[in-house]
């Protein structure tokens, strides 16, 4: 899905009662080819049982709906970095790409991809939680999606970055893998945006990251947008152990800070590979033959880490990390 090319999706399916929305309309002009069925709510097809993630994922669906309670959350704890209180708001549910390692994967039955349209319900959420806090507020897009990925149909900085820019008080960071970013190129960067990208080493995300960009051209990107003027993040996530993997993340912090000016980065983290225990038993049954799902796992409070992973490398990487950057600018992603 680069530049301009129209994405195709197996079908588009749209719920009754968000049909006229402009949004929806604006998405059916962009769609050709694909039938679109109408539904009550996107339950329907999304939770239906004797579904496979897997199959489906070769490909998926589009279901445009509505995002009925509560739209924004507290964000899980040491998600984010520490400015203010952390929410998150999902727009969409699952992503375009197919990292073997992704939490997605176990925690939802279906692959489609759920896009809801009633934004304004969204920043509703948003100023209302604003308005609860005294200090500032973070707010966190692409924890169960890739806030980028589908920007040509979601739209999803069209319309928030022009919100934000009306809420200084508010922090968006929109979290993402993709090179997508010429919407944001068309705006002025605006001081409450972190714009944050998710790295692995070469080897491992060419093992792993199925559909995603290459190292080169999210480097690229991120580079672009630096020189834009927009503030930027890095995150060297998720930190898988094997052997070797401390020279691979030299490699990948050299070819990171050649490109990005660490000192002008907002934030970097680090965050090892960890997920809750039955998301990780669903993706051994959906991949089971992926070594990186077999291999030995530790548990501790229902979240699954690997055994080769853990305190001594994340320091180890953390002291190789501190010859790039100040360690003002880091934290560790829980």
């Amino acid at each position: 899905m680069q530049g301009d090319r129209r994405v195709k999706f197996s079908a588009v399916y749209i719920e009754r009662a968000i049909a006229e929305h402009e949004l929806v309309q604006r998405i059916i002009a962009r769609v050709s080819g694909a039938p679109i069925i109408t539904i009550d709510r996107y339950g329907e097809v999304f939770n239906r049982a004797g579904q496979n993630f897997r199959i489906q994922k070769r490909a998926p669906a589009l279901i445009l709906a509505k995002k009925h309670g509560k739209t924004v959350l507290p964000s899980p704890e040491g998600y984010g970095f520490e400015q203010g209180r952390g929410f998150y708001f999902s727009h969409m549910l699952n992503c375009l790409y197919d990292c073997r390692y992704c939490f997605l994967q176990g925690m939802y039955r279906s692959a489609h991809y759920v896009l809801f349209v009633n934004y304004e319900d969204f920043m509703a959420g948003i100023d209302a939680e604003a308005l609860n806090h005294d200090e500032g507020t973070v707010f966190y897009s692409g924890y169960d999606c890739d806030s980028l990925a589908m920007e040509p149909i979601s739209a999803f900085c069209a319309s928030f970055i022009p919100f934000f820019a009306n809420r200084p008080e508010s922090i968006l960071e929109i979290r993402t893998k993709s090179t997508q970013v010429r919407q944001l190129l068309d705006f002025q960067p605006i001081d409450n945006c972190v714009v944050a990208m998710s790295f692995t080493p070469e080897g491992a995300s060419k093992r792993w990251e199925h559909k995603v960009p290459t190292l080169r051209k999210r480097l690229q990107t991120m580079k672009k947008l630096q020189r834009s003027g927009w503030k930027i993040a890095v995150r060297f996530e998720p930190v898988i152990g094997e052997a070797g993997v401390e020279a691979e993340y030299e490699r990948l912090f050299s070819q990171t800070f050649s490109a990005l000016s660490a000192d002008e980065l907002h934030s970097v983290s680090l965050g090892e590979f960890r997920l809750p225990a039955q998301f990780h038993k669903n993706l051994v049954k959906l991949y089971p033959d992926e070594d990186l799902l077999a291999r030995e796992t530790v548990q501790h409070d229902g979240m699954l880490s690997l055994a080769a992973g853990g305190e001594a490398l994340l320091e180890a990487l953390e002291d190789r990390l501190f010859s790039y950057v100040d360690r003002s600018r880091y934290y560790r992603c829980a």
